[in-house]
């Protein structure tokens, strides 16, 4: 670049408009999108670490996806194009790919190549980049407004990260506000400027989560503002309403924002919210959508969604189309509501949907004949009897008689299912006795069960099952953590922090749900953390959890050094709170590093409800007066009141969670493992001077060394044994309000 070229980039850059001075040129400088680049999300860690993969940012203007590339190309050691595919075609393509393979074969370096609206590239364009993003001769990040999914090359997308962006929340348009009117070199750091409070609301408003909206509005809003007489620039509630007049409506009639507010709008009706039904439907009559293509989504709901609870309702729906054709626009409006209201206040049934049941029965079964009472017998009646057998029901009672009409094999089936609301309720009980009196007119007819003609020897697969499903305890800790995770599924974006990743039994699985997300795990023991990490080597940098060797007290200065600004939005644990000291400290570091969206997890076994270990000793080995010595002594260690392990019960847990603020739900259970008996498990229960103290260290308390001695002695016969461990289990599940 020689002088000219610098001078010139000097002056572009100071006559850009604010919005492209204002752009972050940093991670700290970003505002907006915690989901995917904030503390200790997979790609803010990728951009830090220079390791990114092929990346595709989807989301409407003013989210950030370019100035996320731009903060891309400060950050990383590797070379950067930019092109944008408005402008860009084959060609340029083919040069990006020549200096990338230049640079690849000569120094090593890599390539990023940034393509702006790649949703512009037509199939022929995307197909040129596939083999290059295949073979890793560049690093793909493509920014697009449209669903990649239906816009962008399926094989360049299955070779992508996704990043979903979103209109940017108030609070964080209240930021870039301020960080405008506070920045010296870039925004008006250095003009006296006094923004009324009610005006900025209304910037804010408006804007509609777009950051460059509500910059160009400002900038516009400033500078044909003239300055008073002491030189400072007011903005006022007025100039703010010039300076951006109406809310930018997103609706694209091809494109995402159009399939989701018309589902938003059905989901409403369906669900008889008439606000929010009306709500929506503003947002497309406002954004111009073809009424005619609305009556016909209101008239399929209807007959789905309605059907029976209201058999008017279809009718409403088309006098009010008709309506709509006679006036059109914009009294229509008037029918159109109508409709609306009319389907959100009506009785809801599907049952309806009993016809696809029976679609399917016919897609899916063999053909069935007809029965012969309801063939036609005007040609074959005498020579087959078709139609013979066939009850009149008009010459019955009530004009009906209990008879079968399904073919055979299909009997009983039932397809339809009346619900109980509106018209449809005045039925339901009729179809339900006629179907049991059809019912017992079949078994009246011999619908017995049949003989048994058939025999078959035991299965040894399914033997086999049932033997590994006695003999391993984990099924039964993978139906804990199953159901753990079930209480709250995490997003694949989230941050998961296990409080306890001893065994790693959670931490794996918040490994595999949250692939944008991280996880960090922490450990009591350094043997534990020196286990964790053998098994963490064999994954890839960027996947691995995150090992936290501290307890309690330190956990949170611990992740404030490690990660500043991290939170939670699923913080979990199994069998934690035995390892908790100081319970309050707890509660405020689980309440520090908590999301504000997010839900703490727990499931404690209640030690002092599990059974004891001389439920499994064979008590005929000993004495009565030491078996019931032994036995106080395991009811008095249970109902120890000072060790952490044993002095607490559900009531214990739940009012520490209330009296911290959480909302708090929880269920009980009974927890049935097999345990093996291995040699190993019998030294650490009669280890000594262990900690926390083991087994015999709390028996010491109360039995002298020679019963304990017997004792040992005694649960040696238990060795190699496989026993049912009984203990009472909780599941905690907390969050805010």
């Amino acid at each position: 670049m020689d002088l000219f070229d610098h001078n010139r980039q000097s002056q572009i850059a100071q006559d850009a408009p604010l919005a492209a001075r204002m752009r972050p040129r940093s991670l700290d400088e970003f505002i907006g999108q915690d989901a995917v680049v904030g503390p200790g999300r997979l790609l803010r860690r990728a951009i830090q670490a220079d390791q990114l993969s092929s990346l595709i940012f989807f989301g409407p203007p003013g989210t950030g996806k370019t100035t996320l590339a731009q903060i891309i190309a400060n950050t990383t050691s590797a070379h950067f194009i930019a092109l944008n595919a408005v402008l860009a075609g084959v060609k340029d393509i083919r040069e990006a790919i020549a200096a990338a393979q230049d640079l690849r074969g000569q120094y090593g370096r890599r390539t990023i190549l940034f393509i702006d609206e790649v949703h512009r590239f037509n199939k022929a364009q995307q197909d040129a980049l596939l083999p290059w993003v295949e073979n890793g001769t560049v690093i793909l990040i493509g920014a697009t407004t449209e669903n990649p999914y239906f816009e962008v090359n399926k094989a360049l997308v299955s070779r992508s990260r996704l990043f979903q962006l979103k209109p940017l929340e108030a609070d964080d348009l209240y930021r870039v506000v301020e960080q405008t009117l506070g920045d010296r070199e870039r925004g008006y750091g250095d003009r006296a400027i006094q923004l009324e409070s009610a005006a900025l609301d209304h910037l804010v408003n408006v804007a509609n989560g777009d950051a460059r909206a509500l910059l160009n509005a400002l900038e516009l809003a400033v500078e044909t503002t003239p300055a008073d007489d002491s030189g400072q620039i007011t903005i006022t509630l007025m100039v703010a309403e010039e300076s951006i007049q109406r809310r930018a409506v997103l609706y694209d009639k091809e494109g995402d924002a159009h399939f989701d507010t018309i589902s938003a709008f059905i989901k409403s009706v369906r669900g008889s919210d008439p606000d929010a039904a009306l709500y929506w439907l503003a947002r497309m009559v406002y954004a111009g959508e073809d009424p005619r293509f609305i009556f016909r989504r209101l008239a399929i709901l209807a007959s789905e969604d309605i059907g029976l609870g209201d058999p008017h309702a279809v009718t409403v729906v088309m006098g009010c189309a008709e309506a709509f054709d006679w006036m059109g626009m914009p009294e229509g409006r008037y029918p159109l509501a109508q409709a609306t209201l009319y389907l959100a206040t009506a009785p809801k049934s599907n049952s309806t949907m009993g016809f696809f049941d029976a679609l399917a029965a016919v897609e899916q079964e063999r053909e069935r004949d007809v029965p012969t009472p309801l063939r036609d017998g005007n040609r074959d009646k005498k020579g087959f009897g078709h139609g013979q057998g066939y009850l009149y029901p008009h010459a019955y009672r009530d004009h009906w008689v209990a008879q079968q009409y399904l073919p055979s094999g299909l009997q009983g089936q039932v397809f339809y299912q009346p619900s109980n609301q509106g018209y449809e309720a005045t039925i339901q009980t009729q179809v339900a006795q006629r179907r049991e009196a059809q019912l017992a007119a079949l078994v009246d007819g011999g619908g017995a069960l049949p003989e048994a003609l058939t025999y078959s020897p035991d299965d040894p697969a399914r033997d086999r099952w049932l033997q590994r499903t006695l003999s391993q305890a984990g099924e039964q800790l993978g139906a804990v953590r199953d159901r753990l995770f079930a209480l709250a599924p995490p997003q694949r974006h989230h941050r998961i922090l296990d409080l306890n990743a001893r065994t790693g039994l959670l931490t794996w699985e918040a490994l595999r749900r949250v692939p944008e997300g991280s996880v960090y795990a922490r450990v009591h023991s350094a043997q534990d953390k020196v286990a964790l990490e053998e098994q963490i080597a064999q994954l890839p940098e960027l996947t691995r959890p995150v090992l936290v060797h501290a307890d309690f007290e330190a956990l949170a200065a611990y992740l404030a050094a490690h990660t500043p600004g991290i939170r939670f939005e699923r913080i979990l644990g199994r069998n934690t709170f035995v390892q908790v000291v100081n319970r309050d400290r707890f509660m405020d570091t689980v309440r520090e590093l908590l999301a504000p969206d997010g839900v703490v997890l727990l499931a404690e076994t209640i030690p002092r409800q599990s059974q004891p270990i001389s439920a499994f000793v064979d008590q005929a080995l000993f004495s009565k007066a030491l078996v019931k010595r032994w036995q106080e002594a395991e009811a008095a260690i249970a109902q120890s009141i000072t060790d952490p392990r044993f002095n607490w019960q559900v009531k214990t847990l739940s009012s520490l969670f209330r009296k911290a603020g959480f909302n708090v739900q929880m269920l009980e259970d009974v927890l049935q493992q097999r345990i093996y008996i291995s040699p190993a498990l019998l030294q650490r229960w009669f280890t000594v001077g262990s900690s926390p103290p083991s087994y015999r260290d709390q028996l010491t308390q109360h039995l002298s060394e020679k019963d304990i001695t017997t004792i040992q002695q005694g649960c040696q016969q238990l060795q190699g044994q496989t026993v049912e461990w009984r203990s009472a289990i909780i599941f905690l599940m907390a969050a805010m309000p």
